[in-house]
C-alpha cells in the first residue's frame, strides 16, 4: 500500500501515536509522518505509507500555517495552558495596540526554542531537562513569519485573548511567538489553543479524522489515500521515454536540454509512472530518491482498483512540465 493520508490529528494525541493507530487501521507495513505536531495541537498531519515514506523528508522543510489563541495577562511555566501560572498582569490592550506591535513579528526573526519542546540537547529532548528542573542553554534560531493576522477576542471581563493566524517557516515555535507578542503588549501571554490548518500545500479541509476512519471499511480507508506524488507538487516534472526511464531507475544520469532545477519529479512515459526524484545540473538529470520496480508495479496495480480515480489524477496545473524528446547519446 502506497500513498499519503491527510489526518486531522486530535487534541492530546502524539503524532507517533496517531501514526500507529492509522497504520493499524489501514493494515500498513511501512509508515512515517512528515514532522511532528505537538500533542496539544490539532490539525493537518500528513502520514506516509509505503513508497511515500521515501519523500516524507521533503515536507519537513515545508512552510506551515496555524490558527492559535493566546490568553493575555497570564504567563505559564511551559508557555501553554498545561503549565503553572508564574505571573499575572492587568490587560489593557486595544486593536490599535495589536497593529502597533504586529510589524515586529513579520519577516526574519530570531527565536529561542522553549525548554518544553522536543528539540534535543546531547541526545535528550529539552522537555526531559525541563521536567527535571534543569535549564539548559539554547541557541537562537532564524525563522520567517510570512503573514500574521491578530484580532482581539474578549472571553469575559477577566479573560482576554487574541486570535492569531500565522504563516511561517519550518522550526517556528508558535508558543514562543505568543509569549513574545504578549511581552510586546506589556501584559504577557501563553498559548491556549493551536491548530495547524496547512502544511506544504495540504489543507485541513482535505483531512480525515481517526474517528471517521474507524467507522469505515478497509476499502473506504484506502480510498482516503492521496497519490505518492502529491508530496512532489513543488517539483518540476521530467518525463522519460522507456529506455531512458530504465537507465534512470538503475541510477544512471541522463543528459538533456534542461535548465538547472533543484527539485525534479521523474516519470516514465508509457505508462505514466512515477520513478523517483532528482535534480538537474549542467544539463544532467541526476537521480535522487528512486522507487523500486516492485513499488512501481504495486502502485500501478493499486491504481487500477479502489484507488483508480485518485491514481489517475494529473499533476497540478501549477507544476512545470518538461518532456524529453531528444535521443540520449551517453550515460
Amino acid at each position: 500500500m502506497h500513498g499519503v493520508l491527510l489526518l486531522d490529528k486530535p487534541l492530546g494525541l502524539s503524532s507517533n501515536n496517531a501514526l500507529q493507530k492509522a497504520k493499524w487501521l489501514l493494515q500498513a507495513e511501512k509508515a512515517g509522518h512528515t514532522g511532528t505536531l505537538d500533542p496539544l495541537a490539532t490539525g493537518v498531519l500528513p502520514l506516509c505509507f509505503g513508497a511515500a515514506t521515501k519523500f516524507s523528508q521533503l515536507h519537513l522543510d515545508a512552510d506551515k500555517t496555524y490558527e492559535a489563541v493566546a490568553r493575555l495577562g497570564v504567563k505559564t511555566s511551559t508557555g501553554d495552558a498545561e503549565g503553572d501560572i508564574i505571573q499575572s498582569r492587568p490587560v489593557q490592550v486595544t486593536a490599535a495596540d495589536l497593529d502597533a506591535v504586529k510589524h515586529r513579528f513579520i519577516g526574519a526573526l530570531m527565536q529561542t526554542p522553549p525548554m518544553h519542546s522536543a528539540l534535543k540537547k546531547d541526545g535528550r529532548p529539552l522537555y526531559e531537562y525541563a521536567r527535571a528542573g534543569i535549564e539548559v542553554e539554547r541557541a537562537e534560531r532564524a525563522v520567517i513569519i510570512y503573514e500574521l493576522n491578530m484580532v482581539l477576542s474578549p472571553v469575559s471581563h477577566e479573560y482576554f485573548a487574541i486570535k492569531i493566524v500565522v504563516k511561517c517557516s519550518k522550526g517556528t515555535y508558535i508558543r514562543t511567538l505568543a509569549e513574545d507578542i504578549g511581552e510586546a503588549l506589556g501584559c504577557g501571554a501563553h498559548l491556549s489553543a493551536l491548530r495547524r490548518i496547512e502544511t506544504g500545500g495540504f489543507h485541513a479541509a482535505q483531512c480525515v479524522t481517526l474517528e471517521a476512519l474507524e467507522t469505515m471499511t478497509l476499502q473506504q480507508r484506502l480510498a482516503c489515500l492521496h497519490p505518492v506524488d502529491d508530496l512532489l507538487r513543488q517539483h518540476t516534472v521530467v518525463t522519460l521515454q522507456s529506455e531512458n526511464a530504465g537507465r534512470f531507475l538503475s541510477g544512471m544520469r541522463r543528459r538533456g536540454t534542461w535548465t538547472d532545477q533543484a527539485l525534479v519529479a521523474v516519470y516514465g512515459e508509457t505508462p505514466t509512472t512515477l520513478l523517483g526524484t532528482g535534480h538537474i545540473r549542467a544539463g544532467e538529470l541526476i537521480p535522487g530518491r528512486l522507487l523500486s520496480p516492485i513499488e512501481i508495479k504495486q502502485i500501478a496495480i493499486q491504481g487500477t482498483g479502489h484507488l483508480a480515480e485518485i491514481q489517475s489524477d494529473a499533476p497540478p496545473a501549477s507544476t512545470k512540465t518538461i518532456e524529453i524528446n531528444e535521443k540520449v547519446n551517453h550515460e
